[in-house]
């Protein structure tokens, strides 16, 4: 799984139509520390509209992140096929 990420382009936009459901939680997990670490703090997490398990199962990770600001069901044509994330700054040391 691990090797499977730095692969994933860290633009903002996650679609995890590309990968396993039962994948879906680690993936969003890495990709969010990627996308902080890169200084992308508005990230789109396409899950599909489906049953909402997909959706579920981001917000869990969503809700439990140290790196999440906050996150909402996007209010474009995706509605709720897709969750808009906002990312804590990242604080670097030694910076004033």
């Amino acid at each position: 799984m691990k090797d499977e990420i730095p692969q994933y382009p860290t633009d903002g936009i996650l679609d995890l139509h590309t990968f396993h459901p039962r994948d879906a939680a680690d993936v969003t997990r890495e990709y969010l520390r990627a996308c902080h670490s890169d200084g992308i703090y508005r990230v789109r997490i396409i899950h599909g509209k489906g049953t909402g398990a997909l959706r579920a199962t981001v917000h869990a990770v969503l809700a439990k992140s140290p790196l999440v600001n906050f996150w909402k069901t996007a209010t474009d044509s995706s509605s709720w096929g897709a969750t808009l994330v906002e990312l804590k700054p990242r604080i670097d040391s030694g910076r004033a």
